[in-house]
């Protein structure tokens, strides 16, 4: 039985990011190589983004590659740069039949030329769905995001000030997230949206994002449901 059924829509978040750590650690445990965790780590993003779209969550972003990972061994990268590919060709017809919206953010630099044209097609493909928007920030750095912004205000002379940059972010049309989620017992920000969690209610979880459920993403909203969002103001 879930522990939200007397909780309404309105008091859930509309947009949860969510930090999926531990793939690595979760694979070293069960004696499996690396990529092993992050094809399972996909297997649980499956389950994730059900249960937010069954719960009404309106955005759901997720770090899945960061700027700093290409340091990650070779062998390791050219594994994951696959697993997306293949990840991106499953799900672009499952998407559209459940009117998932899916957008990539993140530098567009290093990744091949047959990625990139896959990235532009299923983004095209799916800009109409409504139901739920799955952001995978990919190849993404925060701050690479606000000096990407910062120069591109400047070619368009446009003044620096806070609401200019964050329309000069990356798919700034989402919101900024109510909730971060980072598993793996992990206490830091990873240079993930560092812009746009200035106000983010966090949760962290010892979990590895391979065991992370539909029952622990309960328990993270719940825990949000129960906080007293203030934004510097006092009540």
């Amino acid at each position: 039985m879930s522990i939200l059924k007397n909780y309404t829509k309105d008091k859930f978040p509309k947009h949860i990011a969510i930090i999926m750590d531990g793939n690595g650690r979760w694979a070293k445990n069960k004696s499996m190589i690396r990529t092993r965790g992050h094809e399972k780590g996909a297997e649980t993003l499956e389950n994730i983004l059900k249960k937010a779209r069954s719960l009404g969550i309106e955005y759901l972003s997720v770090y899945a590659f960061s700027t700093e990972n290409w340091k990650r061994p070779k062998l390791e990268v050219d594994a994951i740069m696959k697993l997306f590919s293949k990840y991106l060709e499953k799900k672009k017809e499952e998407f559209k039949n459940n009117d998932i919206r899916l957008v990539i953010s993140g530098n567009r630099e290093n990744l091949s030329k047959s990625l990139l044209k896959q990235i532009n097609e299923i983004e095209d493909y799916l800009k109409d769905c409504k139901k739920i928007v799955l952001n995978i920030c990919f190849n993404y750095g925060a701050r690479t995001e606000i000096v990407d912004g910062i120069k591109k205000l400047i070619e368009d002379k446009i003044e620096i000030n806070e609401e200019n940059i964050s329309k000069y972010l990356y798919n700034s049309f989402i919101p900024e997230p109510d909730l971060l989620i980072r598993t793996g017992g992990e206490f830091r920000l990873s240079n993930f949206l560092l812009w746009q969690i200035a106000y983010s209610e966090i949760y962290v979880t010892d979990i590895l994002w391979p065991d992370f459920n539909e029952d622990d993403f309960e328990k993270a909203i719940l825990s949000y449901i129960n906080r007293d969002r203030r934004f510097g103001n006092v009540k």
